[in-house]
Formats: C-alpha cells, structure tokens, sequence
C-alpha cells in the first residue's frame, strides 16, 4: 500500500474573514433599520465559531444569543435554519434532541463557489424576518466576491 499524498491529509476549507464577516453585519444593519427592527446579527465561520457579533441599540437581549445560534446552526447544516424548524415543524420532534442546533428561523450560510464559508444569524425582527435581514447580509458578502 503506497504512502497519501499530501494534498490526500487535509482539506482546504475557505472561510469568511472578519472583513467579509463586518460587509454582513453592515448589510444586515440597513436591511433592519430600512424596516425599523431592532436586531442582532451575529456570523460564524463555516465550524459555527463566531467571526463579529453586534447588538443594535433598542434590540432585546435575548436576542444576542438566539442570533449567534441560528448562525451556528446554518453553517453546521449548510442550508437555512428554517429547514430544521420544518422537519420539527412538520412532525420530526425527534430532531430536537439533535446536540447544538437551534430549530429557528434566521440562520442563513453564505456560499461562495458550492462552499460554505460562513453563516449570519438575525435575531429580532421575528421569524420570517430575521431571515429576509440575514438573506440580505448573505447575499452582500456573495455578490462582493463574484
């Protein structure tokens, strides 16, 4: 059996940098503010860690760690948390007990070239709007680097 090759013992993983993870929030911040809510908006890395958290004047507490959350939840799953709160939504209650997800709405990851580089969480304006603000932070980061 023959040795790996180098490139055959690790991934190259692309991920947002703090520049790209405060292009999010500032994207996000208008979106909110052009509707009045008050949010926090808070993006993570493609591992779900956090890059840049801000809390907006007015914004409930509650919402600092529900927005880091979602964020994390997006980017471990790849795909918007709303779809994890349809499978409990639409009688998959066992997902609950799935470690370190939160079954909410307003998680969105950021993809560039088929990779997840990142994810931002909304939380704040409620529900379907958390994620319209944080679609918008996703997509500004997106279209920067296209």
């Amino acid at each position: 059996m023959s040795e790996p090759t180098e490139s055959a013992l690790f991934h190259r993983i692309p991920s947002l940098t703090l520049a790209g993870a405060r292009k999010a929030i500032i994207a996000a911040q208008q979106s909110a503010q052009a509707h009045g809510w008050k949010i926090s908006v808070a993006v993570v890395d493609p591992a779900g860690q956090l890059l840049a958290f801000e809390k907006q004047d007015g914004a409930s507490g509650v919402t600092i760690q529900v927005a880091c959350e979602k964020a994390k939840t997006a980017a471990l799953l790849g795909e918007p948390s709303k779809a994890f709160e349809d499978f409990i939504n639409n009688g998959h209650p066992s997902f609950l007990s799935t470690p370190g997800v939160t079954p909410l709405e307003g998680g969105i990851p950021v993809i560039v070239d088929g990779a997840v580089i990142g994810a931002v969480g909304v939380s704040g304006a409620h529900g379907e709007n958390d994620s319209y603000v944080a679609n918008a932070a996703a997509q500004a980061v997106e279209e920067a680097v296209k």
